[in-house]
């Protein structure tokens, strides 16, 4: 019988892992080559994994809800048309530690379970170690005595299984420290209520893995960089004409819309190359100056929730090569379609607040950037126009620029000279310009 692996594939240059979330096939499914078998999620996006080859699904390795390393092995394809007898009982990923079947027989006794709480614990688990850990009846303090193998140390499923299989032969050790710990614990596992109330008139809603996600990296940030904001206020009256005047011949020629985002993004580059001490990040004591021109965009997901597409090597690109790339991941960003190296590498952000009508924002820094520039809604306004025969009043289009930087390494010069070049190339825009 021939058997085709499936392996958990590489997501992204930082991406070790990834949390299978939903197998969209079963055990015993026939599925094609290139067809969709599981959906997986990152730290950084989600995804889906499709089938290597045509065949029959006979082993599913990892289960919903499990952490599985990029190389792991997470399913078994027969490509012989039949699904063996044997794949019936459709084995799951925690329910598989064969040492500590093996182990249980030395005292015949049953192996007691337990619901720990791991809400105190300074480690990270995965899902299926935690399983283990609480079929095994190993207490969380016992657990965090462990030294994982795994990255960071983290404790794996072959860490916990040797443990498990150690344990069995010599109980006491590993019993003896318990009670130290357990006293230590008394008093948080006091304050944690099994349910809070919060009223009758309320509807609790848990934030979702990206929310999660989001809140943690937003504090982070505001944690590690004291943030200031700079606003300048631009005439872009030549700009919004010059759109208007080549929209519809550019939507003929390309096939898609130019709006105002890549103009911003093509202005933010030139002002980079103007003031490359804003393409940086900070190390420690150390500045680390950025070759490449990486700009990244917050887009908006369909279920309220962030994300920050790149474009990789912006400065490389025209203003058409730019606008095409800016509608392809906003796209692809609405419909979770992002590819994991698609929203990593960014040395520069913008955040475009005005296409919710705010007139500016005061973003905050994805880290390890050191700056973010919102734009705000274009609105026209009276303004006082300067001629050689005096000064008239006219209808102008204005929008607001906000500028946050960390003022670790950008001080105030440098951040609102590099909002003030911004604004400046905005306002010359050449109205007759080609595209």
């Amino acid at each position: 019988m021939a058997q085709i692996e499936v392996i958990l594939p590489k997501m992204g240059e930082s991406v070790a892992e990834a949390t299978i979330t939903t197998w969209l096939k079963s055990e015993g499914d026939t599925i094609e080559a290139e067809e969709s078998i599981v959906e997986i999620a990152t730290d950084k996006v989600d995804s889906e994994v499709p089938a290597p080859a045509d065949g029959i699904i006979t082993k599913i390795l990892v289960a919903e809800g499990d952490v599985a390393q990029v190389g792991d092995v997470i399913a078994i394809i027969s490509t012989d048309g039949e699904a063996p007898a044997e794949t019936a009982p459709a084995p799951k990923a925690e329910s598989t530690p064969a040492p500590a079947t093996q182990a249980a027989p030395t005292n015949n006794q049953p192996i007691p379970q337990t619901n720990a709480d791991f809400s105190n614990s300074n480690k990270f688990y995965s899902p299926l170690v935690k399983n283990i850990a609480q079929k095994e009846g190993i207490s969380v303090a016992e657990l965090d005595q462990l030294n994982g193998t795994g990255q960071n140390g983290r404790v794996t499923k072959s860490d916990i299984l040797d443990y498990v299989e150690n344990r069995g032969s010599a109980p006491a050790p590993a019993a003896a420290p318990q009670p130290a710990p357990a006293v230590q614990q008394s008093a948080p596992v006091q304050q944690v209520q099994p349910t809070k109330s919060y009223g009758d008139d309320v509807e609790v809603i848990e934030m979702d893995r990206m929310r999660k996600i989001i809140a943690k990296n937003m504090l982070a940030s505001k944690q590690t960089s004291p943030h200031v904001t700079s606003f300048v206020e631009a005439d872009v009256t030549n700009l919004v004409n010059w759109r208007n005047k080549v929209k519809k011949e550019f939507e003929s020629r390309e096939g898609e819309k130019i709006t105002f985002t890549p103009i911003f993004i093509e202005a933010i580059v030139k002002a980079i190359k103007d003031f490359p001490m804003i393409n940086i990040s900070v190390d420690g004591d150390n500045i680390i100056r950025k070759k490449n021109i990486n700009i990244g965009m917050a887009a908006a997901m369909p279920n309220g929730n962030l994300i920050v597409p790149v474009i990789h090597n912006a400065d490389q690109l025209n203003l058409v090569g730019i606008t095409k790339k800016v509608n392809d991941l906003a796209a692809r960003a609405r419909t979770n379609k992002l590819k994991p190296d698609e929203i990593q590498g960014g040395t520069y952000s913008i955040s475009n607040v005005g296409s919710f009508g705010n007139v500016m924002g005061t973003p905050i820094i994805p880290q390890p950037q050191v700056a973010i520039m919102a734009v705000g809604a274009i609105r026209k306004k009276p303004a006082v126009i300067e001629t050689p025969a005096g000064d008239t009043i006219g209808i102008r289009h204005f929008m607001y620029l906000s500028h946050s930087y960390d003022h670790r390494v950008v001080d105030g010069a440098l951040g609102g000279m590099f909002v003030r070049k911004v604004a400046d190339y905005l306002e010359n825009w050449d109205v007759n310009r080609e595209i």
